[in-house]
């Protein structure tokens, strides 16, 4: 071996980036487009692909099927840090993987399923719902809608009068009747790929924020299905044990990070009125500290219901309880309200500077998309379900008690 080759350095070993850097790099991405997406109303469609490029659309598939087997916690911190960069993007990755956690806890035992698990994994293929359906509002334990049986296959046709990122999804599963005379609450969820299905647009997702879901309404229809991309347990068992609880804590921890962006903005508006005026203590300061204790009260809410789904997991019977389901139905609500609250409140510290774009106090996008939250199942509905529910609750006798 030559003097000079004894000299050539070895090749650097690059470190494999943490979870928390690539969702860092996926929110630079989301930040750089978010003001586009949200004038434009269109899909995020950068930071998807940044999405892909992190390979964080599969990362809760199990590592028995090419995922990473993220749990809640890690996904609810990923939608927190896209929701303080674009909050349409964090929502996107929080609905996908809510569908992701409905094919992870229940398609386990079909051989279909865990193919297509798979296929998420490997290929990043992006998951929608169809849950919601014309004639019934947004009451996705009922469907007008029928799975219809032809020998091994299906034909299915719904009117879906939203389906968020439809026109841009891989994958949608869609609710239905078991087939045509069963009763609109024996439902079934079935998966259905793009190349299977034809989506005629009915209605356009012209909205106040959260713009850039792009939750257009569709008639979704799809022939000769093979019977086995029907989930083995029945939507009821799904809805209660995978959907509740992944659905309210991913969604309040993307609304939990468009009030710290929020509570950011306006933290940074008084700490530079501090100095410019040396010595006085700036007029928004003591709502700041309001601001911030509120944020705090919030992040305590969505930790408590992640230890709760924690400790209930793997237990079908906790998870389908009335106690699991009042508990986490009281995160939604308490989470989509406070951040309500507390981007107001930014926006009355920052004044005038918040109320304008363009400026680098700006919180006008930060409020109209989360002035969806209490809309997002709506919060009456939840409380009424709640209330159902309390009536036949029995007290456990334990203090602080989950």
């Amino acid at each position: 071996m030559s003097a000079l080759a004894k000299r050539v350095p070895p090749e650097p070993v690059l470190a494999t980036p943490t979870f928390a850097e690539r969702i860092r790099r996926v929110a630079q991405v989301a930040a750089l487009h978010a003001d586009a997406v949200d004038r434009e109303g269109r899909f995020p469609t950068e930071a998807v692909a940044a999405l892909r490029e992190e390979r964080l659309l599969g990362i809760q598939i199990p590592e028995a099927f090419g995922g990473e087997g993220a749990d809640m916690s890690r996904l609810a911190e990923a939608c927190f840090g896209l929701g303080q960069a674009c909050a349409a993007t964090g929502m996107v990755f929080a609905m996908h993987q809510i569908k992701v956690a409905s094919l992870v806890t229940h398609g386990g035992e079909s051989a279909w399923h865990r193919a297509l698990m798979q296929r998420v994994a490997e290929r990043q293929l992006l998951v929608a719902s169809a849950t919601t359906e014309g004639g019934i509002g947004g009451d996705l334990r009922n469907s007008l809608c029928a799975v219809e049986a032809e020998g091994d296959a299906f034909a299915f046709r719904k009117d879906a009068t939203v389906i968020s990122y439809g026109a841009h999804a891989d994958v949608i599963l869609a609710t239905g009747r078991r087939h045509p005379d069963a009763a609109s609450s024996d439902q079934v969820l079935v998966a259905l790929t793009a190349d299977q299905i034809t989506l005629e647009r009915t209605s356009r997702w012209d909205t106040l924020g959260m713009r850039g879901t792009c939750s257009d309404g569709f008639l979704l229809a799809a022939r000769d299905v093979p019977i086995a991309q029907i989930l083995p347990k029945p939507f009821a068992e799904i809805a209660a044990q995978s959907m509740l609880a992944s659905s309210h804590l991913l969604w309040s921890s993307v609304w939990f990070g468009i009030a710290s962006h929020a509570v950011d903005r306006a933290r940074t508006f008084v700490q530079a009125e501090a100095r410019r005026r040396p010595g006085t203590v700036p007029p928004g300061a003591l709502r700041l500290a309001e601001a911030t204790s509120a944020l705090q009260a919030m992040k305590g809410t969505i930790q408590g219901g992640l230890r709760h789904y924690a400790e209930a997991l793997g237990a079908p019977d906790l998870l389908g309880s009335i106690g699991f389901a009042v508990a986490l139905n009281n995160v939604k609500t308490t989470a989509s309200t406070a951040a309500v609250a507390i981007v107001q409140l930014a926006l009355g510290i920052v004044g005038i500077a918040g109320y304008k774009n363009g400026t680098p106090f700006s919180l006008g996008r930060a409020l109209r998309d989360v002035m969806s939250a209490p809309l997002m199942i709506s919060n009456d509905r939840i409380h009424s379900n709640t209330a159902n529910l309390l009536l036949v609750q029995k007290g456990n006798g334990q203090f602080l008690s989950a």
